[in-house]
C-alpha cells in the first residue's frame, strides 16, 4: 500500500471534523488526492446503518450497538478505505475502531480486547498509520455541543460519567500505541492544533 490512513478521534465536541477538513485542504493544496470518510457513514449502507445506531428511539442492547458498529467499519475498509490507500491516496476519516473500543467498550462498560478483535476481524487487521487524538474535557465538550445544537443522538445524549469513562478509554489506548497516535489538548487555537497535525503528516509523506 502507498498511500496513508489517518484517522480523527476524540469525544463529542473536540473538534475532529473541523480538523479534518483543514487537514484535507492542506493536503489537497499541496498536490496530493484526499478520500473523506466517517464512521459511521461513510457509505451508502453505512449511512442506514447510522441511522439506526445513533437515531433510533429505544432501547439498543450495547453488544447489538457494537456488532453495528464493526458491521459499518468492514463495509467501509473493503469499498472506500482500502481501495484508495491502494491507489495512493490519502484517507482522512471521521473515527475508527478506536471510537469504538472507547464508547462501546470503555462507555459501554463491554471487555475493551472484546470490542477491538471484533472489528480487527472486520478490516482484516487494518489499522491507520495515524491516529490524532483530539482530548477535552467531557464537560466542555458538552458546552460546545450545547451552542452547536439542540439535539443529540444517542451517544452525545448520554451522561457525563459516560463520556467521562469514554475520555479515559482514548487515553488508555493512546498510551498503548505513542506511536501511532497523536494526541493534543482540544482546548488549543484551532490554528495550534493544525500546525501540530501538518507537521506530524509532513513526516509520514
Amino acid at each position: 500500500m502507498t498511500g496513508l490512513f489517518i484517522t480523527f478521534e476524540g469525544g463529542d465536541g473536540s473538534g475532529k471534523s473541523t480538523q479534518a477538513g483543514l487537514l484535507a485542504d492542506w493536503l489537497t493544496a499541496s498536490g496530493h488526492t484526499v478520500e473523506r470518510s466517517r464512521e459511521p457513514g461513510g457509505t451508502e449502507l453505512g449511512l442506514e446503518l447510522r441511522e439506526i445506531v445513533l437515531h433510533r428511539r429505544g432501547h439498543i442492547a450495547p453488544r447489538a450497538e457494537a456488532l453495528i458498529y464493526a458491521a459499518d467499519r468492514a463495509h467501509n475498509i473493503a469499498t472506500r478505505v482500502r481501495p484508495a490507500i491502494e491507489r495512493g491516496e490519502i484517507v482522512i476519516q471521521d473515527r475508527y475502531l478506536d471510537s469504538s473500543v472507547a464508547y462501546q467498550g470503555a462507555g459501554r462498560v463491554l471487555d475493551p480486547t472484546e470490542v477491538r478483535d471484533i472489528s480487527l476481524w472486520a478490516t482484516e487487521g487494518f489499522l491507520p498509520h495515524l491516529t490524532i487524538l483530539l482530548d477535552l474535557d467531557e464537560t466542555i465538550g458538552r458546552e460546545r455541543l450545547d451552542v452547536a445544537r439542540t439535539k443529540y443522538d444517542r451517544l452525545e445524549a448520554e451522561k457525563s460519567d459516560f463520556h467521562s469513562r469514554v475520555r479515559a478509554g482514548f487515553l488508555a489506548l493512546a498510551a498503548a500505541e505513542p506511536d501511532r497516535f497523536l494526541v493534543l489538548p482540544a482546548i488549543d487555537s484551532i490554528e495550534s492544533i493544525a500546525a501540530h497535525i501538518r507537521a506530524r503528516v509532513t513526516s509520514l509523506l
